[in-house]
Protein backbone atom coordinates (compact mmCIF):
# COMPACT_ATOMS: atom_id res chain seq x y z
CA UNK A 1 0.00 0.00 0.00
CA UNK A 2 1.45 3.45 -0.69
CA UNK A 3 0.31 6.69 0.21
CA UNK A 4 -1.86 8.85 -1.85
CA UNK A 5 -1.15 12.42 -1.46
CA UNK A 6 -4.52 14.43 -1.96
CA UNK A 7 -7.85 13.13 -2.83
CA UNK A 8 -8.19 10.19 -5.76
CA UNK A 9 -10.89 8.03 -5.69
CA UNK A 10 -8.82 5.01 -5.98
CA UNK A 11 -7.61 5.46 -2.57
CA UNK A 12 -11.34 4.79 -1.17
CA UNK A 13 -11.47 1.42 -2.72
CA UNK A 14 -11.00 -1.72 -0.88
CA UNK A 15 -8.79 -3.44 -3.54
CA UNK A 16 -5.84 -0.58 -2.56
CA UNK A 17 -5.88 -1.85 1.03
CA UNK A 18 -2.16 -3.28 2.02
CA UNK A 19 -2.53 -6.77 3.21
CA UNK A 20 -1.21 -6.01 6.23
CA UNK A 21 -3.38 -3.64 7.47
CA UNK A 22 -6.21 -6.02 6.04
CA UNK A 23 -4.47 -8.41 9.24
CA UNK A 24 -3.94 -5.95 11.73
CA UNK A 25 -7.98 -4.76 11.16
CA UNK A 26 -9.50 -7.94 11.50
CA UNK A 27 -7.06 -8.82 14.29
CA UNK A 28 -8.50 -5.15 15.85
CA UNK A 29 -12.04 -5.64 15.14
CA UNK A 30 -12.08 -9.34 16.41
CA UNK A 31 -10.42 -8.13 20.10
CA UNK A 32 -12.62 -5.24 20.86
CA UNK A 33 -16.10 -7.40 19.43
CA UNK A 34 -14.79 -10.20 22.25
CA UNK A 35 -14.81 -6.99 24.99
CA UNK A 36 -17.42 -4.55 26.69
CA UNK A 37 -17.60 -1.71 24.19
CA UNK A 38 -15.01 0.95 24.96
CA UNK A 39 -18.00 3.23 26.34
CA UNK A 40 -19.79 1.49 28.93
CA UNK A 41 -16.79 1.06 30.94
CA UNK A 42 -15.76 3.41 33.54
CA UNK A 43 -12.48 5.86 32.75
CA UNK A 44 -10.23 4.86 35.07
CA UNK A 45 -10.82 1.22 34.62
CA UNK A 46 -9.16 1.89 30.88
CA UNK A 47 -7.00 4.06 32.74
CA UNK A 48 -5.92 1.41 35.22
CA UNK A 49 -5.63 -1.08 31.73
CA UNK A 50 -3.22 0.78 29.64
CA UNK A 51 -1.40 1.33 32.57
CA UNK A 52 -0.55 -2.31 32.82
CA UNK A 53 -0.17 -2.33 29.47
CA UNK A 54 -3.17 -4.20 28.40
CA UNK A 55 -5.13 -4.04 25.12
CA UNK A 56 -4.38 -3.43 21.54
CA UNK A 57 -1.67 -0.91 22.10
CA UNK A 58 0.34 -3.09 24.20
CA UNK A 59 3.01 -2.33 26.72
CA UNK A 60 4.76 0.84 26.58
CA UNK A 61 8.46 2.05 27.82
CA UNK A 62 9.25 4.31 29.86
CA UNK A 63 13.02 6.39 28.96
CA UNK A 64 15.51 6.99 31.67
CA UNK A 65 16.56 9.61 28.94
CA UNK A 66 13.24 11.39 29.01
CA UNK A 67 13.30 14.03 31.76
CA UNK A 68 10.12 15.57 33.56
CA UNK A 69 9.70 19.44 33.87
CA UNK A 70 7.03 20.82 35.37
CA UNK A 71 5.77 23.90 33.88
CA UNK A 72 3.74 27.01 35.62
CA UNK A 73 -0.26 26.43 34.43
CA UNK A 74 -3.41 28.00 35.20
CA UNK A 75 -4.07 25.86 37.90
CA UNK A 76 -1.07 24.18 38.72
CA UNK A 77 2.06 22.98 37.35
CA UNK A 78 1.83 20.97 33.88
CA UNK A 79 3.89 18.30 33.41
CA UNK A 80 6.31 18.00 30.10
CA UNK A 81 8.22 15.15 29.59
CA UNK A 82 11.24 16.49 27.28
CA UNK A 83 13.80 14.32 25.10
CA UNK A 84 17.17 16.43 24.72
CA UNK A 85 19.70 15.34 22.26
CA UNK A 86 21.90 17.56 22.93
CA UNK A 87 22.59 19.57 20.68
CA UNK A 88 18.71 20.85 18.65
CA UNK A 89 17.48 22.50 15.25
CA UNK A 90 14.07 22.80 16.95
CA UNK A 91 12.02 22.11 19.29
CA UNK A 92 8.41 19.81 18.24
CA UNK A 93 5.77 19.90 20.81
CA UNK A 94 3.61 17.23 20.79
CA UNK A 95 0.34 16.81 22.39
CA UNK A 96 -1.27 12.98 22.91
CA UNK A 97 -4.54 11.50 21.83
CA UNK A 98 -7.12 9.62 24.03
CA UNK A 99 -10.26 11.60 23.66
CA UNK A 100 -9.27 13.98 26.20
CA UNK A 101 -10.07 11.42 28.72
CA UNK A 102 -7.60 8.38 28.32
CA UNK A 103 -3.70 8.30 27.91
CA UNK A 104 -1.01 10.41 29.62
CA UNK A 105 2.05 11.48 28.33
CA UNK A 106 4.69 8.87 29.62
CA UNK A 107 3.24 6.44 27.01
CA UNK A 108 4.72 8.12 24.16
CA UNK A 109 8.75 8.04 25.19
CA UNK A 110 9.35 6.42 22.39
CA UNK A 111 7.39 7.84 20.27
CA UNK A 112 8.78 11.14 20.87
CA UNK A 113 12.64 10.01 21.29
CA UNK A 114 11.78 8.51 17.83
CA UNK A 115 11.08 11.91 16.84
CA UNK A 116 13.74 13.62 18.61
CA UNK A 117 16.60 11.52 17.19
CA UNK A 118 14.64 11.53 13.54
CA UNK A 119 14.67 15.17 13.11
CA UNK A 120 17.41 16.39 15.59
CA UNK A 121 15.23 17.98 17.74
CA UNK A 122 14.34 18.38 21.24
CA UNK A 123 10.85 16.78 21.56
CA UNK A 124 8.23 17.81 24.28
CA UNK A 125 5.07 15.92 25.25
CA UNK A 126 2.20 17.61 27.58
CA UNK A 127 0.91 15.59 30.43
CA UNK A 128 -2.46 17.55 30.35
CA UNK A 129 -5.23 17.48 32.80
CA UNK A 130 -7.87 14.72 31.56
CA UNK A 131 -11.88 14.49 31.73
CA UNK A 132 -13.84 14.05 32.95
CA UNK A 133 -11.90 15.05 36.40
CA UNK A 134 -10.64 18.14 34.79
CA UNK A 135 -13.37 18.63 31.86
CA UNK A 136 -12.81 22.11 29.17
CA UNK A 137 -11.19 24.50 29.11
CA UNK A 138 -8.38 22.27 31.12
CA UNK A 139 -6.78 20.20 28.94
CA UNK A 140 -6.25 23.68 26.29
CA UNK A 141 -5.31 25.69 29.03
CA UNK A 142 -2.07 23.35 30.27
CA UNK A 143 -1.12 23.20 26.39
CA UNK A 144 -1.40 26.84 25.97
CA UNK A 145 0.62 27.29 28.84
CA UNK A 146 3.61 25.18 27.70
CA UNK A 147 3.01 26.99 24.22
CA UNK A 148 3.60 30.03 26.39
CA UNK A 149 6.73 29.28 27.92
CA UNK A 150 8.35 27.63 24.90
CA UNK A 151 7.46 30.80 22.96
CA UNK A 152 9.24 33.14 26.08
CA UNK A 153 12.00 30.11 26.77
CA UNK A 154 13.31 28.01 24.21
CA UNK A 155 16.09 29.38 22.88
CA UNK A 156 17.75 30.51 26.36
CA UNK A 157 16.68 26.78 27.63
CA UNK A 158 17.57 24.72 24.10
CA UNK A 159 19.35 27.05 21.59
CA UNK A 160 16.81 27.09 19.53
CA UNK A 161 13.36 29.01 18.95
CA UNK A 162 12.23 27.14 15.64
CA UNK A 163 9.00 24.97 16.57
CA UNK A 164 6.87 22.71 15.48
CA UNK A 165 3.89 21.39 16.89
CA UNK A 166 1.67 18.40 16.26
CA UNK A 167 -0.47 15.46 17.97
CA UNK A 168 -2.82 12.86 17.22
CA UNK A 169 -6.78 12.65 17.61
CA UNK A 170 -7.80 14.55 20.26
CA UNK A 171 -3.98 15.51 20.72
CA UNK A 172 -4.27 16.86 17.23
CA UNK A 173 -7.39 18.97 18.17
CA UNK A 174 -5.49 20.53 20.92
CA UNK A 175 -2.57 21.51 18.83
CA UNK A 176 -5.01 23.68 16.65
CA UNK A 177 -6.82 25.27 19.62
CA UNK A 178 -3.12 25.82 20.97
CA UNK A 179 -1.72 27.39 17.58
CA UNK A 180 -5.23 29.42 17.63
CA UNK A 181 -4.88 30.32 21.19
CA UNK A 182 -1.66 31.45 20.70
CA UNK A 183 -2.26 33.62 17.83
CA UNK A 184 -5.42 34.95 19.34
CA UNK A 185 -4.59 35.41 22.67
CA UNK A 186 -0.58 36.13 22.67
CA UNK A 187 -0.19 37.58 18.70
CA UNK A 188 2.34 34.80 18.70
CA UNK A 189 2.23 32.98 15.00
CA UNK A 190 6.26 31.18 15.27
CA UNK A 191 5.23 28.16 14.82
CA UNK A 192 6.70 26.48 11.94
CA UNK A 193 4.46 23.69 11.05
CA UNK A 194 1.68 21.61 12.72
CA UNK A 195 1.41 17.52 12.46
CA UNK A 196 -2.03 16.55 12.63
CA UNK A 197 -2.49 13.09 12.58
CA UNK A 198 -6.14 11.86 12.29
CA UNK A 199 -7.39 14.76 14.85
CA UNK A 200 -11.08 15.33 15.66
CA UNK A 201 -11.92 18.96 14.92
CA UNK A 202 -15.77 18.90 15.03
CA UNK A 203 -17.49 17.56 18.31
CA UNK A 204 -20.49 17.70 16.59
CA UNK A 205 -19.45 14.99 14.36
CA UNK A 206 -18.30 14.91 11.11
CA UNK A 207 -20.50 12.67 8.80
CA UNK A 208 -18.21 10.11 8.41
CA UNK A 209 -18.08 9.93 12.26
CA UNK A 210 -21.72 10.26 12.58
CA UNK A 211 -22.32 7.73 9.92
CA UNK A 212 -19.94 5.02 11.06
CA UNK A 213 -21.78 2.63 13.46
CA UNK A 214 -20.25 0.31 16.47
CA UNK A 215 -17.83 -1.20 14.09
CA UNK A 216 -15.21 -1.71 16.51
CA UNK A 217 -11.74 -0.75 14.48
CA UNK A 218 -10.89 1.28 17.46
CA UNK A 219 -13.03 3.92 17.32
CA UNK A 220 -16.88 3.55 17.15
CA UNK A 221 -19.53 6.26 17.23
CA UNK A 222 -20.74 6.00 20.77
CA UNK A 223 -17.35 5.69 21.78
CA UNK A 224 -16.44 9.38 20.49
CA UNK A 225 -20.02 10.52 21.62
CA UNK A 226 -18.57 9.59 25.08
CA UNK A 227 -15.59 11.06 25.15
CA UNK A 228 -17.14 14.13 23.90
CA UNK A 229 -19.58 14.14 26.65
CA UNK A 230 -17.13 14.02 28.96
CA UNK A 231 -14.79 16.31 28.04
CA UNK A 232 -17.42 19.55 27.47
CA UNK A 233 -21.34 20.54 27.76
CA UNK A 234 -23.19 19.89 24.03
CA UNK A 235 -24.11 23.24 23.45
CA UNK A 236 -20.08 24.00 23.01
CA UNK A 237 -19.67 21.93 20.46
CA UNK A 238 -19.19 24.15 17.72
CA UNK A 239 -17.12 26.94 19.54
CA UNK A 240 -13.91 27.25 17.58
CA UNK A 241 -12.05 26.31 20.76
CA UNK A 242 -13.61 23.04 21.37
CA UNK A 243 -13.55 22.56 17.56
CA UNK A 244 -10.92 24.06 15.48
CA UNK A 245 -13.09 23.00 12.13
CA UNK A 246 -15.07 26.72 13.13
CA UNK A 247 -12.10 28.71 13.44
CA UNK A 248 -10.75 31.16 11.56
CA UNK A 249 -7.38 29.79 10.72
CA UNK A 250 -6.04 32.42 9.01
CA UNK A 251 -2.46 33.37 9.22
CA UNK A 252 -1.13 29.28 10.92
CA UNK A 253 1.86 27.62 10.13
CA UNK A 254 2.13 24.82 7.57
CA UNK A 255 -0.26 21.38 8.03
CA UNK A 256 0.79 18.03 7.39
CA UNK A 257 -2.28 15.87 7.87
CA UNK A 258 -2.42 11.88 7.85
CA UNK A 259 -5.93 9.72 7.99
CA UNK A 260 -6.77 6.38 6.82
CA UNK A 261 -9.66 5.41 5.33
CA UNK A 262 -10.99 3.26 7.77
CA UNK A 263 -10.72 6.12 10.34
CA UNK A 264 -14.95 7.58 11.08
CA UNK A 265 -12.56 10.45 11.84
CA UNK A 266 -11.64 10.59 7.79
CA UNK A 267 -13.80 13.35 7.12
CA UNK A 268 -12.58 15.65 10.06
CA UNK A 269 -8.89 15.72 8.28
CA UNK A 270 -10.40 16.07 5.07
CA UNK A 271 -12.90 19.22 6.35
CA UNK A 272 -9.21 20.60 7.90
CA UNK A 273 -7.45 19.87 5.24
CA UNK A 274 -9.94 21.89 2.88
CA UNK A 275 -10.20 24.91 5.51
CA UNK A 276 -6.43 25.11 6.29
CA UNK A 277 -5.52 25.63 2.74
CA UNK A 278 -8.85 27.56 1.71
CA UNK A 279 -7.27 30.27 4.69
CA UNK A 280 -3.92 30.77 2.86
CA UNK A 281 -2.08 28.25 4.94
CA UNK A 282 0.52 25.65 3.06
CA UNK A 283 -0.76 22.03 3.67
CA UNK A 284 -0.20 18.34 2.69
CA UNK A 285 -2.54 15.49 3.20
CA UNK A 286 -1.76 11.95 3.19
CA UNK A 287 -4.85 9.57 2.75
CA UNK A 288 -3.90 5.93 3.91
CA UNK A 289 -6.29 3.07 2.12
CA UNK A 290 -7.48 0.98 4.20
CA UNK A 291 -5.95 2.35 7.32
CA UNK A 292 -7.71 2.65 11.14
CA UNK A 293 -7.57 5.08 13.63
CA UNK A 294 -3.72 5.26 15.01
CA UNK A 295 -2.47 2.92 12.31
CA UNK A 296 1.07 4.48 12.98
CA UNK A 297 1.39 3.32 16.74
CA UNK A 298 1.58 -0.57 15.12
CA UNK A 299 4.48 -2.60 13.59
CA UNK A 300 3.35 -2.08 10.23
CA UNK A 301 5.44 -1.34 6.96
CA UNK A 302 2.96 1.35 6.31
CA UNK A 303 3.11 2.82 9.77
CA UNK A 304 7.15 3.02 9.27
CA UNK A 305 6.45 5.38 6.06
CA UNK A 306 3.64 7.24 7.46
CA UNK A 307 6.20 8.18 10.45
CA UNK A 308 8.95 8.74 7.82
CA UNK A 309 6.43 11.17 5.93
CA UNK A 310 5.73 13.38 9.33
CA UNK A 311 9.27 12.93 10.60
CA UNK A 312 9.93 14.77 6.96
CA UNK A 313 7.57 17.00 7.39
CA UNK A 314 9.14 18.48 10.56
CA UNK A 315 12.77 18.37 9.01
CA UNK A 316 11.51 20.62 6.19
CA UNK A 317 9.21 23.11 8.14
CA UNK A 318 12.63 23.29 10.68
CA UNK A 319 14.88 24.69 7.48
CA UNK A 320 12.23 27.05 6.23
Amino acid sequence: MSVIAGLDPSMFQSSQSDPEMEQLNAQVEKTFAEMPPVHTLPPQVLRDAREQGAGIWGAFKILDEVKVRRIKGPDGDVEVRIYNPGEADGVYLHIHGGGFVLNRAHYYDEHIASIAKACQVVAISVDYRLAPENPYPAAPDDCEAVAVWLAEQAAVEFGTDSLVIGGESAGANLAAATLLRMRDHHGFTGFRGAVLSYGVFDLALTPSCRRWGERPLVLTTPLMQWFHAHYVSEDKYDDPDVSPLYADLSGLPPAFFTVGTLDPLLDDSLFMYSRWVSAGNPAQLDVYPGAIHGFNFFPLKVADRANKRITDFIGQALEE
